[in-house]
């Protein structure tokens, strides 16, 4: 009885450690995946603004980026970009929580606008690129926070500093004011 009641023992804790050490390297597994979409996602996120935010200076929206004019070839490399973004989105919201999901769903809104106010399209909203690119830097931000929360990483990201900063180029539209 004894031996059998060792052997009965011995096989459930054995069970409970495979299955603990399965779900470990699962979770190492998909940390990874989602380490690297996330990681892609804000890094074209990141590019696309920085094309927005070249086009807004050629229009004198904004200052200090390199002008970048809209060109047939800079609208071809802007929708192969935006179909990355969209790829990697994708991916983001298979191996995502609901917190970076809805995150990165503010994000790409703001990205939008960001797009919208540098082609000069109409919208409801009037708005200008200043007010636009702070609400895209602190949906960013939420991005990451909750994007390292996914991933186990603790603490912030950095302390707040301010922004626009105050060395920075006055833009036209606000010297014409």
């Amino acid at each position: 009885m004894g031996v059998a009641l060792g052997a009965v023992g011995s096989f459930l804790v054995s069970s409970l450690n495979d299955r603990a050490r399965w779900r470990r390297e699962q979770s190492v597994r998909w940390d990874g995946r989602r380490l690297d979409a996330y990681g892609e996602y804000i890094h074209i996120v990141k590019e696309l603004a920085g094309r927005y935010q070249g086009i807004a200076a050629s229009r004198g929206l904004v200052t200090g980026p390199q002008p970048l004019e809209l060109t047939p070839e800079t609208l071809a490399e802007l929708g192969e970009a935006e179909g990355r973004r969209s790829a990697l989105g994708e991916t983001c919201e298979l191996l995502g929580d609901t917190d970076t999901n809805t995150a990165s769903k503010t994000l790409n809104h703001c990205l939008w606008r960001l797009e919208h106010l540098a082609r000069g399209v109409p919208t409801q909203v009037e708005q200008s690129w200043d007010q636009a690119y702070l609400e895209f830097r602190n949906a960013q931000r939420r991005y990451v926070e909750c994007a390292r929360a996914s991933l186990g990483v603790t603490g912030l990201v950095s302390l707040n500093v301010a922004w626009p900063s105050p060395w920075r180029p006055v833009s036209r539209s606000s010297r014409a004011e």
